[in-house]
This record gives structure tokens, C-alpha cells and sequence, in this order.
């Protein structure tokens, strides 16, 4: 199969859908791979490097996109519509349910398009997404406590304080695997952590992690309202894969919130669960509103692109060799997979995005 690797054109992204470790081995199974020229630069992968595992290194975009099966990180935007074609495949992130036109776009083209977010596992893991969830968890405290800096227009909060000066409040809304993450890293810089999730199941489980280091506490629309206006950074963690999710804070409970306060929510790409959060980018990450500072870039990962795109690879990697060897053959065989179908033939397949956007399945 001819695979192709296009650079990404997103705001700052720096990962690559390939790694030269993934092109080799594609091309010792007999698969012709082209790169555009200076797609893993931001990774730390020059063109030799993936020249020295056997692709073949193209000019421009186009040439990239003109091939059988397509692997990309983020989704395609606007200047790239152009490049989708029927009877290709193309294996990323997608995210539909927060993009009707890029939904459009698919249908239109002809595409068959497999979402990395929606391939799921029996036990209802969701491999694929989950490696990026663990990086933006720990990220979203990162960047929460630059941005509780006084000179990024926060509060001036320290999130672990100092002796006689009480930690930041951190409230992290979902206790999945972001949730869970944001809440590691939050502990271990000395924050106090409060997790909300509706899954008592859950809530159990995390307390065999933190213990008494973290207060855990069922999700209801009263104690997200006690525990936002005491927040000194809220972390957005909410996933329903396919869909979009709930609204958790609406705008009233934003307005209570202390002047300089920090919400950074994970869950932009999908929708969020912020009222007055929209996506953002890394050159300009956040805005205030109601006196809150709001990060809402939906491509975190993209500021570490050499650990991510590795980590990435590791997971999708399995996946994509398989689409190289059997085709969409691959999808019968494979039910995870399968389930990672969101495109085909002019339909939209996935069941959650049928529900999401009922005009365009009919």
C-alpha cells in the first residue's frame, strides 16, 4: 500500500502522524511510505532520518495526500479539504461531534476516515486516545500554574503555597484517565485536589491511588457550584466518545469564581464542558472572560511533539500496519478498530455521531 505522511498545518502542532521507527518497519512489509518534506522537524525527525528508513520525501502537500492511506495527527482543516478523495483511507484524529463542517467535508469527499478517538476495546478502553489523554492531563496543571502567574494575568497563585501559605484549590472535573493525570501532577506540586465524577465505581478506584491526598466527591450540579467558586484552576476532564459533553459550568458559575482564577478544559476539542470556554491556540492560548483566565488549546500535546508523537506512534502503530496489510479488510477482523470507522462512502457510520448530527445519517 502507498501511505502518506503530510506535515501539519494546525497552529503550532509539531507531531507527525509517522515516526522514521514506524516507516521502517512499514517498508520491510512491503509498503511504500512518502513524507512531506520537514513533517517530523518539530519531533526531532529530519527528512534523512526517514529517507535512511526507506520513505520517499515529497515537496508539498499534495503529494503527501495523494496516496491510498493517509496518517495524520489532528484533523483536516479547511486548505486540506481539497486533498480528500473517494476510495482513500485516512487513519487521525478527528472529533467530528464539535465540527460539522469538517463532518460535511468527509461525507462530501467520499473519504473512508477512521477517528483515532472513537477505536475502542471491549472493556470500553479507548487505546488510541488514551496516550494523549495522559500527556494534556498532566499538561492542563502545567500550563494552569504558569497561567495562575500574575504576569499571564493570573491570580499570582503558587499552587503548592509555602509554609503559613494555604496550596492552590485545584477542582478537576472528571476522573478519567485526564482527570486522574491533571490530579498526580497537581498532588505532587502540593495542590489541594478535589475530583468530581458521577462514577462511584470510579471515585473507589481513585481512592486506592490518592488516598486522603485527594477529596473525591460525587458529580451533582450543587457540588460542582460549591466546589468551582472556591477553584483556584478548574481542569475540564469530561469524555462521552463521539459526543459532545455536558455543560458542567455555565456561565453564572464562571462569574463566581475569584478574579484571576484559571480554567484550562481538556475537552475543548469535543465541545468542553465549560459555558465560556472556546478553542483556542498556542499562540494565543487564552483570553479572559468574566475575569477568568481560559485556556482552551485543543492540541496540547503538540507543545511536547517529541515525547507525544512517540507515544502516539506506540499505540496507533499496530493499527496502522494492519490497515496497510489487510485494507478495510481490517475492520472485520478487528472490532476496536471497527469501531474507529466515523466515514464511508458518502455515510456517516459511527452510531454517537448519527445522534450528534440526525440530518446528515439520514
Amino acid at each position: 500500500m502507498e501511505i502518506g505522511v503530510p506535515k501539519e498545518i494546525k497552529d503550532q502542532e509539531f507531531r507527525v502522524g509517522l515516526s522514521p521507527v514506524s516507516v521502517r518497519v512499514l517498508v520491510e512489509n512491503n509498503h511504500q511510505v512518502f513524507v512531506q518534506t520537514g513533517a517530523g522537524v518539530g519531533s526531532g525527525f529530519s527528512d534523512g532520518e526517514y529517507k535512511q528508513a526507506g520513505a520517499q520525501i515529497v515537496e508539498d502537500a499534495r503529494a503527501a495526500w495523494d496516496h491510498e492511506m493517509v496518517v495524520k495527527v489532528k484533523e483536516p482543516l479547511p486548505a486540506e479539504y481539497e486533498f480528500l478523495k473517494p476510495n482513500q483511507l485516512l487513519f487521525t484524529y478527528l472529533h467530528l461531534a464539535a465540527d460539522r463542517r469538517l463532518t460535511e467535508a468527509l461525507l462530501t469527499s467520499g473519504i473512508t476516515a477512521i477517528a483515532y478517538e472513537t477505536v475502542e476495546l471491549p472493556d470500553g478502553r479507548l487505546p488510541l486516545l488514551m496516550p494523549m489523554s495522559v500527556i494534556a492531563g498532566r499538561l492542563a496543571v502545567q500550563f494552569g500554574a504558569r497561567f495562575l502567574e500574575r504576569q499571564e494575568g493570573g491570580r499570582g497563585v503558587l499552587l503548592g503555597g509555602v509554609p503559613g501559605v494555604r496550596p492552590a484549590n485545584v477542582l478537576v472535573l472528571g476522573g478519567g484517565v485526564v482527570g486522574t493525570e491533571a490530579a498526580r501532577i497537581a498532588v505532587g506540586m502540593g495542590a489541594h485536589v478535589q475530583i468530581v465524577d458521577i462514577n462511584v465505581d470510579r471515585l473507589t478506584y481513585l481512592e486506592t491511588l490518592f488516598g486522603s491526598r485527594v477529596d473525591l466527591l460525587y458529580s451533582n450540579s450543587a457540588q460542582i457550584e460549591a466546589a468551582t467558586a472556591d477553584a483556584d484552576l478548574l481542569i475540564g476532564a469530561v469524555l462521552l466518545p463521539a459526543r459532545r459533553p455536558p455543560t458542567l459550568v455555565p456561565r453564572s458559575l464562571v462569574r463566581r469564581m475569584r478574579p484571576g482564577s484559571v480554567i484550562v478544559d481538556v475537552a475543548v476539542d469535543q465541545g468542553g464542558c465549560v459555558e465560556t470556554l472556546r478553542p483556542t491556540s498556542h499562540t494565543e492560548p487564552t483570553y479572559v472572560e468574566e475575569g477568568v483566565v481560559h485556556y482552551g488549546v485543543p492540541n496540547m500535546p503538540g507543545a511536547v511533539p517529541w515525547t507525544a508523537t512517540q507515544a502516539l506512534n506506540n499505540s496507533t502503530f499496530p493499527y496502522v500496519l494492519k490497515l496497510a496489510n489487510q485494507g478495510l479488510g481490517a475492520l472485520s477482523t478487528d472490532k476496536a478498530l471497527a469501531g474507529g470507522l466515523n466515514v464511508k462512502n458518502y455515510r456517516l457510520m459511527h452510531p454517537a455521531l448519527q445522534q450528534v448530527f440526525p440530518d446528515l445519517a439520514a
